[in-house]
């Protein structure tokens, strides 16, 4: 999955929102935790960049289908995290309370939840018919303040960065049950980053770590392109004062709040795709579509023709469809459910 492609025809996306009341089905009966909150189903303008996607591997009227690989069945799935740049503990900690948030257990967040947004994930089997994970944990962490292999990335280079964090021991190379997450900070520029995509994932080569190990990589937008990588918290400049406005990140920081909805995105795609080749649509596997792809641009019931959906908006204005542990609160966008074949999310309301 290297080459980006057009955005999912508009078709695709109204047929979704037709659909997206079969996503009820899937909802936890609490749902009514919504009546809380402020109801919305902001129309915003089309994305910057309208010839490409901001995530990898987005194509046309495709059909999903298992190509016979692994998915991240292995319970727990360990999250590595390399912090590349200088992060601020409140930045780590946001982005760490998201991935504790996906196992999170019923008492620890009111619904709609991160841990029932993942069990549509979790609907995702291989030929043995296992289940991807629903017990994901952060099993690492190690920091490169350095920048040890520059303020600019390549694709190949991340791969480098995650040998760097091998080698220097704090991390075990864990086959069966590891992820291997890069997250650059925002003075850091990566190949394709802003012009084509926001995040991506692969799996490494051992002619450059030893090994073969899944892994993704993000990049904090906040001040390199949050108009692209960070919508609907920021919109084009071209937008000037007329049209309606960006929303109101959920934790007061745009480009981690647009980093969270990129990582749970690609997460998504490697907990059911983790070796390029399981589930997928299309016949390219270097280019393919996958279950977040599918719904990209799609928060909530009603969602399409410019709308992200219905969701929620709390009484300081910040906007989102989840909840988190710790009283966190996640904008995330949903996941193409196998079972119902639409996309789906625990916020629907239909």
């Amino acid at each position: 999955m290297t080459l980006p492609k057009n955005l999912i025809s508009l078709f695709l996306v109204l047929v979704i929102a037709r659909d997206s009341g079969l996503a009820r089905a899937n909802a936890s009966p609490s749902v009514q935790s919504l009546n809380t909150h402020e109801l919305i189903n902001p129309k915003l303008p089309p994305r910057a960049i309208s010839s490409s996607k901001k995530f990898e591997g987005s194509s046309d009227l495709v059909h999903l289908r298992y190509h016979m690989g692994p998915v991240l069945s292995s319970s727990p799935i360990n999250i590595y995290l390399i912090w590349y740049g200088k992060w601020a503990p409140s930045q780590k900690l946001l982005i760490t309370d998201f991935i504790h948030s996906i196992s999170a257990d019923a008492h620890s967040a009111a619904a709609p939840s991160v841990a029932e947004w993942w069990r549509t994930v979790s609907l995702y089997t291989d030929q043995t018919g296992a289940n991807v994970s629903r017990n994901v944990v952060v099993a690492g962490q190690y920091s490169d303040l350095r920048y040890s292999h520059g303020t600019h990335l390549t694709r190949l280079s991340v791969q480098q960065v995650i040998a760097s964090a091998v080698r220097s021991a704090p991390f075990p190379v864990d086959h069966k049950h590891g992820v291997y997450l890069i997250l650059t900070s925002e003075d850091v520029t990566v190949q394709d980053f802003c012009r084509a995509v926001c995040g991506f994932h692969y799996f490494t080569f051992p002619s450059m770590v030893g090994h073969t190990l899944p892994y993704a990589w993000i990049g904090n937008s906040g001040k390199q392109c949050p108009e692209v990588c960070a919508y609907p918290f920021a919109l084009p400049g071209y937008m000037g004062g007329g049209g309606p406005g960006s929303l109101s990140p959920p934790n007061r920081d745009v480009g981690v709040d647009g980093m969270i909805s990129v990582i749970g995105h690609e997460l998504a795609e490697l907990a059911s795709n983790p070796l390029i080749n399981a589930w997928y649509a299309g016949e390219d596997p270097t280019a393919p579509t996958e279950i977040g792809d599918l719904c990209e641009g799609l928060y909530g019931t009603g969602g399409g023709g410019g709308y992200i959906g219905q969701v929620m908006r709390d009484r300081e204005g910040r906007t989102f469809n989840v909840n988190g542990s710790k009283g966190r609160k996640f904008l995330l966008q949903w996941i193409w459910s196998p079972v119902l074949k639409a996309c789906a999310g625990p916020n629907a309301l239909d």
